[in-house]
């Protein structure tokens, strides 16, 4: 659903499950109402005074908005920020590599080649998890490479056995670890060459062609026809408001 304000959306997104309840309820199938949850998207500034969605009437829980809404790994907020996203990962990311500090001969332990190798291949990929999401032209980065700058200087510090006064350029340049942002760049080309190498019936381009393509048939989803600023989900249903 999309609208100008929560209410609106709300009345609408009452209206479509009620539409579902009874139709499911037709072919007589049941709905766990207790795990219908619902979820705003908004760029507007300010605190956000989202309104509940009262479904008592139908059987189901007054439900309350959530802050942030977790899908497949990705950790969503109101303004997709993805802050959270990347404080869960980075969080996680430098957990393993505390943990990696057990592994190794007990006499010498690892070396620094062998501990530069399982930063890139172990740890450094759980902090990057969907990072084509945040990671884009114009995209508000400042918070995000500055928290993935703090692993990368943790695990510096971790191959090289420097103290913790050195200072992080140097330290990363000795490891032989590339700078964050030139290897968030690094990813992000090699991802585009991958979509672009994909054969011209595949469901990717379908979904991200542009309408000039007469040849090919658009998708039902494709990102030419979603529009707006202002998005919220409640059970797979998606909401575009355009403030």
């Amino acid at each position: 659903m999309q609208s100008k304000s929560f209410q609106i959306s709300n009345a609408h997104l009452f209206s479509s499950y009620n539409v579902a309840f009874n139709l499911l309820s037709k072919f007589g199938l049941l709905v766990e109402h207790s795990k219908t949850e619902i979820f705003h998207f908004s760029r507007s500034h300010g605190i956000l005074n989202t309104p509940l969605l009262d479904l008592s009437t139908i059987g189901s829980p007054i439900l309350h908005p959530k802050e942030t809404w977790r899908y497949l790994g990705f950790i969503f907020d109101r303004k997709l920020l993805f802050h959270q996203h990347i404080d869960f990962y980075t969080n996680k990311a430098i957990s393993t590599v505390k943990c990696m500090k057990m592994l190794g001969n007990s006499m010498r332990g690892l070396s620094p080649h062998q501990k530069h190798l399982l930063y890139r291949s172990c740890a450094l990929p759980i902090a990057l998890y969907g990072f084509q999401m945040w990671f884009y032209t114009k995209a508000p980065l400042s918070y995000l490479l500055k928290i993935l700058g703090k692993l990368q200087r943790y695990a510096a510090l971790w191959i090289t056995g420097a103290f913790k006064t050195a200072p992080s350029l140097g330290i990363e340049v000795i490891a032989s670890l590339i700078f964050i942002q030139l290897h968030l760049q690094k990813l992000s080309g090699r991802s585009e060459l991958r979509v672009h190498a994909l054969p011209d019936n595949h469901i990717l381009q379908s979904l991200m062609a542009n309408n000039s393509n007469s040849t090919m048939h658009l998708h039902l989803l494709s990102l030419s026809l979603l529009t707006g600023c202002q998005y919220g989900l409640i059970k797979g249903h998606l909401v575009d408001m355009d403030n």
